[in-house]
């Protein structure tokens, strides 16, 4: 099963999931008339948002080739992931300002058993969904497996931070609630500004690392013939890039053998490194 193939079926199973708890929490939350557990609902909805965003990005990027984006549709994955960091930020924004008002007010959450249930139900679910895209994510470094992976990993923060002022509210204690809402929505915050920059930097066509770009060099070096390596250049196309290469040969090489040198480092370039879809040799006679 290809990375395509891999990032769809958790796209799906993240809509599903989400749905299936954004239903529970809605009914548990109007029948115990807890605000949190109702607010908590509403962020399940956030979650099938990104749960989709994973799915229609993912489907776009899945597209091949053709006359007019030639090197694929692969960026479509950071377009994506940015809908959901942006996302992440103004649910983050949303819980730091409910927090800090619950903090001030000294809203009371009462307890209930039902909600205990359902917190640690939804807090399973989600850290199931976490390891899961964690896991493929680890092995198909798909940028929207990443932004599921952290979407599912805050809600495990968020639903914990609800149980955590539920059982506290048993004993009387009511700041619980405030506290741990500004605590969370600050990591939601520091995360989507992690995953923003991440998307962003794509997009804005941010090169290769300077360590895979000195093992380039290094790899062009071991040919006899190649004298120096005079420019290093890369693209972005997605997960992948594009790399030109400048290199200086003996000008008394015929063109047949330089181009061949060429074509040789080429292929063991893009051979070598996972992340290099297409490699470009400009030889310099010197």
């Amino acid at each position: 099963m290809n990375r395509f193939e891999v990032t769809k079926k958790a796209g799906i199973l993240g809509i599903l999931a989400n749905l299936f708890l954004f239903l529970l929490k809605i009914i548990v939350g109007l029948l115990s008339k807890s605000q949190a557990m109702i607010a908590d609902s509403f962020n399940s909805i956030g979650d099938v948002f990104a749960s989709f965003m994973t799915f229609i990005g993912n489907k776009i990027a899945s597209v091949s080739d053709d006359e007019d984006h030639n090197f694929g549709h692969g960026k479509a994955e950071y377009i994506f992931s940015m809908f959901i960091s942006i996302s992440i930020l103004v649910i983050g924004i949303k819980l730091l300002y409910d927090a800090i008002i619950s903090l001030i007010l000294n809203n009371k959450v009462y307890f209930s058993i039902y909600l205990v249930l359902v917190c640690l139900f939804t807090i399973t679910i989600k850290l199931i969904l976490y390891f899961y895209t964690k896991r493929l994510y680890n092995k198909e470094k798909n940028i929207l497996l990443k932004s599921s992976m952290l979407d599912h990993r805050n809600d495990v923060f968020l639903t914990s931070g609800v149980l955590l002022s539920v059982l506290f509210s048993k004993l009387g204690i009511y700041f619980v609630d405030g506290l741990v809402g500004i605590i969370i929505s600050i990591w939601f915050l520091l995360s989507g500004i992690k995953l923003f920059k991440e998307s962003y930097n794509v997009l804005m066509d941010i090169s290769l690392d300077k360590e895979t770009k000195e093992k380039i060099i290094k790899m062009c070096m071991k040919e006899d013939d190649v004298l120096l390596v005079e420019d290093i250049h890369s693209v972005s196309i997605g997960y992948k890039y594009i790399v030109v290469l400048t290199i200086s040969v003996s000008g008394n090489l015929d063109t047949f053998t330089s181009h061949k040198i060429a074509t040789l480092i080429e292929k063991k370039i893009t051979k070598s490194f996972d992340n290099v879809k297409e490699v470009f040799v400009h030889i310099n006679p010197v």
